[in-house]
């Protein structure tokens, strides 16, 4: 039986029974990038996309997607998230987009899948805000790097 999920007889998966487990401070930190054209980094930083606001755009669906992560993957807990921060920042070296969350909880389960949801979803709408100028941007890098709390305690990616 694993940690995370087990099978009833039926072979039917469940939701991880978390009410004996004491609330704790829980955090993780994921990141991810969107390797595109220098015209195409140019372009959001002049705020020029036809679109409208790239980077703001990319921050609230994936501050959002956080929020709903309970929605999207499959025996996920709903959590009362107490800090969702995404940031998006142009990098003109990689050339693309550089994207970084941090989610926060007390809680009964940890925060990774937020986390890692919410870097999807901020680097899927950097795309899509894109798209029309830059069809061959890649969605890389898409990692947890840290996270604390719970009986696992503390998780730290290597570099």
């Amino acid at each position: 039986m694993s940690e995370l999920t087990h099978l009833d007889r039926t072979g039917a998966a469940n939701m991880v029974d978390v009410s004996e487990k004491p609330g704790t401070a829980r955090l993780a930190r994921a990141e991810g990038r969107v390797v595109m054209l220098p015209e195409t980094v140019a372009l959001i930083r002049a705020g020029d996309a036809k679109k409208g606001d790239v980077i703001g755009t990319a921050r609230l669906a994936g501050i959002m997607a956080a929020k709903r992560t309970h929605e999207l993957i499959p025996l996920c807990h709903p959590l009362l998230l107490t800090k969702v921060k995404v940031e998006c920042d142009l990098d003109d070296a990689l050339p693309g987009v550089r994207v970084a969350a941090e989610v926060a909880v007390t809680g009964q389960t940890g925060v990774e899948m937020e986390a890692l949801t919410a870097v999807s979803v901020a680097c899927l709408t950097l795309y899509d805000m894109v798209k029309a100028a830059d069809r061959g941007m890649r969605i890389e890098g898409i990692r947890l790097l840290s996270k604390s709390g719970g009986r696992s305690g503390e998780y730290r990616a290597e570099p």
